[in-house]
């Protein structure tokens, strides 16, 4: 939607704990603006170098955390709006100087300067201002910005007040559960659905049950921790190192550059075990020569960290009482934040509310291992838990702009409408049954280096695999090579009250575009959508196979790829028959790739799973060898060794 000349574009910020983002809607697509590194998270770490130079912010600051933690602020958030009298002293006990006592305000004292944490929020709020102005070409100046449900009075004012520090004007303070909400999609909730919203970031948590009334989410009930989030993991996990440190003869009291590389090195190990098993903490050069090495297991994480999480429920429960529902009157339970990555967060959530053990769900029935329908609320994990909350802050602010206006609902959509993606599966962009008329987008990206366009193949029908649903159309987009995995191509889905659907790709680096119109997506014949539906449910266990499959080879080939470049940087440090070992590794992948049917472009997904799980095994060394050789070199770099 083009801006009125001389009205500045309203942005939608999520100013986080540990990450911050800022993010737009264009042409009814909300994206997050990336900063011009192409990245779309900001560290939410400010370094003040020295009395007369600039503050120093996101990702720069964060690579000089490790170093001069004493003038670097990070998780400021979790001192907005609070006095000293409200915060326990180990919340206080960071690598930077807090004050705060009594009924006085807290501060940050670095080179003679007393920062208030609104001034440091405020450097980030700047920050992320002015990538959105690089990224449209104008000046932004008016926001909605997002807070934790359970932040009071004196907390949302804090924030406010950042933000004006910022140059910017604060349209609106939203709840961070309502703008996840709305980032999940009004089109896509049914009337008077029960939704919960599960936010677990870096420094706070928070739970709310909202219900959509007339197009508006009315909140139920909320309620949380504002002092409880990812840090307190991470806390937990720098502790158990401390302790493996002291009883392996290392240093005893670690100084504060010791102990940021050892809280950097917590949370990077923290965010791996989300997707591995087991992760190698490597501290080399830790005290003199003294290296600590120390492989982490996924179980032991949990162990540690259980105890935290389980502070959460009793908020969820209340918020239940406070509603007066009980779980199975929920719809959705949808998770939001970094930390709800963490398996042992899903299960715990699933446990608390009965959510089904299911890998998706079609209709009313779910499917998994084992038959079964749906007995309590739906797990959705469908979006990015890191920008939902910027992506529903946008929604808010387009909002506010006079976009997205109320529409009158007349029909929906018979089959699910998606694109193919590598690989060859279909990703649903707009569902079954949806109301329309509608609009849905995603982003997309590249999965080979130097690909210079995308193929956007519109699909239609309820099947996994792309050639088994009915071809719409296609068309190409074309774009400047990069690596893969940095382009960015939003794909925009829009269904009109006659049933036209557009589809519309665009470039977000250079604004190309293109808007194709296809065949009404309504008009089906009763007979075929039936047939469609049946071909669905008939095949639903070979077609969740077949997803199964195309991933873990997907992921079997970066897998090896890796293997291979580690094999040829290391060759000269690693012996004869730990090569051998690795190398027999991935020739039993390679085996379990080279099974695949080429009739039916399927092979046994377990199997190849196995196999990838032995390699990633075989590789820990490998992986632990060559992360001591970057740090290592890092360290020569700044000159901290010879």
């Amino acid at each position: 939607m083009a801006s009125l000349p001389g009205v500045s574009k309203i942005v939608g910020i999520d100013l986080g704990t540990t990450n911050s983002l800022v993010a737009m809607v264009d042409s009814g697509l909300p994206f997050v603006i990336a900063d011009a590194e192409g990245r779309r998270l900001t560290p939410s770490v400010v370094h003040f170098p020295d009395h007369d130079a600039p503050p120093v912010v996101g990702h720069a600051a964060n690579r000089v955390r490790v170093l001069k933690p004493a003038e670097t602020v990070y998780s400021i958030k979790r001192f907005m709006g609070r006095r000293g009298a409200e915060i326990p002293r180990e919340e206080m006990l960071v690598t930077y100087p807090v004050k705060g006592e009594g009924v006085g305000p807290v501060s940050v004292a670095i080179h003679g300067r007393s920062y208030s944490p609104e001034e440091i929020s405020a450097e980030i709020l700047k920050k992320l201002k002015l990538d959105a102005e690089r990224a449209l070409g104008e000046p932004v100046t008016r926001a909605v910005i997002t807070v934790p449900a359970y932040f009071n009075d004196a907390q949302r004012n804090a924030t406010k007040k950042a933000g004006e520090l910022a140059g910017l004007t604060v349209e609106r303070i939203v709840n961070e559960p309502t703008a996840a909400a709305l980032a999940y999609g009004l089109g896509r909730l049914a009337e008077h659905s029960k939704i919960a919203v599960y936010d677990l970031g870096g420094g706070t948590f928070d739970f709310s049950i909202l219900e959509l009334n007339g197009g508006v989410f009315q909140v139920l009930s909320t309620n949380g921790n504002t002092r409880l989030g990812g840090d307190d993991l991470d806390k937990r996990l720098v502790d158990f190192i401390l302790e493996k440190i002291k009883a392996g003869a290392g240093p005893q009291q670690p100084d504060l550059p010791t102990l940021s590389r050892i809280r950097e090195a917590a949370e990077q190990t923290k965010i791996r075990l989300s997707t591995e098993p087991a992760a190698e903490i490597s501290l080399p050069f830790l005290a003199g020569d003294y290296h600590f090495h120390h492989t982490l297991r996924r179980e032991e994480l949990e162990d540690l960290t259980r105890e935290i999480l389980l502070r959460t429920r009793p908020h969820c429960l209340r918020s239940l009482a406070d509603a007066k529902l009980e779980s199975k009157d929920l719809d959705q339970v949808i998770l939001v934040g970094g930390q709800t990555r963490m398996p042992l967060v899903r299960r715990m959530v699933a446990e608390i509310f009965g959510c089904a053990d299911f890998d998706e769900a079609r209709g009313d029935v779910r499917l998994g291992a084992d038959y079964h329908r749906a007995s309590g609320p739906l797990l959705n994990t469908s979006q990015n838990p890191d920008e939902a909350v910027a992506l529903g802050a946008a929604i808010q602010a387009e909002i506010l702009s006079g976009g997205f206006k109320d529409v009158l609902l007349l029909d929906v959509t018979p089959l699910s409408l998606g694109i193919e993606t590598f690989g060859g599966l279909m990703n649903v962009i707009i569902p079954r049954n949806s109301t329309i008329p509608i609009k849905a987008g995603e982003m997309f990206t590249t999965a080979v280096d130097q690909q210079p366009e995308m193929l956007i193949h519109v699909l239609q029908g309820e099947r996994e695999r792309a050639a088994d649903n009915w071809s719409l159309g296609r068309f190409t987009l074309d774009f400047p090579p990069a690596p893969r995995g940095q382009p960015r191509v939003g794909v925009q889905f829009e269904i009109d009250a006659n049933g036209i659907l557009h589809v519309l790709a665009r470039d977000t680096k250079t604004g190309r575009q293109k808007i194709v119109e296809m065949k009404s997506a309504v008009d089906v014949s009763d007979a075929a959508v039936q047939k469609m539906v049946e071909e669905s449910v008939e095949h639903a266990f070979d077609d969740l196979k077949v997803r199964q499959w195309v991933e873990a080879r997907l992921r079997a080939v970066e897998t090896l790829q890796a293997a291979r470049k580690g094999l040829t940087d290391c060759a000269a440090e690693l012996d004869a028959d730990y090569k051998t070992k690795v190398e027999a590794a991935m020739s039993a992948l390679e085996s379990a790739l080279a099974s695949e049917d080429p009739a039916t472009k399927m092979g046994d997904p377990v199997r190849l799973k196995a196999a990838n799980a032995a390699l990633d095994e075989a590789t820990r060394p490998l992986a632990g060898l060559l992360m001591d050789k970057a740090m290592e070199a890092m360290l020569r770099q700044r000159g901290l060794i010879s």
